[in-house]
């Protein structure tokens, strides 16, 4: 006999569901599905809003005793320092020759008046980088901020104000 799901078994299944991670997690809600008999993984979608690749794969899980690792870790981009080895320091070798230390003392954080797009465009000309493989400008100036240079806004100057006589 499949289960009746109610509202405050929906509520206790989701509230479950969202406490486990990863194979835990599927396993739960493996278990719940085929409680809930033919049709229910539909059903465990359209009223609780598991994803039916979940399902199915936490099912398999639970079929056949094996486990499925997620490898998260290797997901998304890698550093740019992984295609460009020198970056680093080639970065360090263009602001070193600019950089300022904090003017009011208060840190030992190092100050630039370079942008991040300057220092993009002498890493081309100075040191050979190809625009391609060169990272942007934003990825540049998290890289600084990394290394502990802070970029800072030159003043611009401002015109006297005229003062009567």
């Amino acid at each position: 006999m499949p289960i009746q799901l109610t509202d405050s078994l929906k509520k206790l299944l989701k509230e479950t569901a969202q406490q486990l991670k990863g194979a835990e997690k599927r396993k739960f809600i493996a278990q719940t599905v085929v409680a809930l008999g033919h049709g229910g993984q539909s059903l465990a979608e359209r009223e609780l809003g598991w994803n039916r690749v979940t399902i199915s794969k936490g099912i398999k899980e639970l079929t056949t005793s094996i486990t499925c690792v997620d490898n998260y870790r290797s997901r998304g981009r890698s550093k740019a320092e992984a295609k460009l080895p020198n970056l680093l320091e080639d970065i360090k070798n263009i602001v070193d020759s600019q950089r300022q230390i904090d003017p009011e003392v208060k840190g030992e954080r190092m100050y630039t008046h370079l942008s991040a797009a300057e220092v993009r465009h002498q890493l081309i000309d100075k040191f050979g980088y190809n625009n391609r493989e060169l990272p942007t400008s934003e990825t540049i100036r998290v890289k600084l901020n990394d290394l502990g240079y802070c970029l800072k806004k030159t003043a611009k100057t401002q015109p006297q104000k005229k003062t009567q006589k």
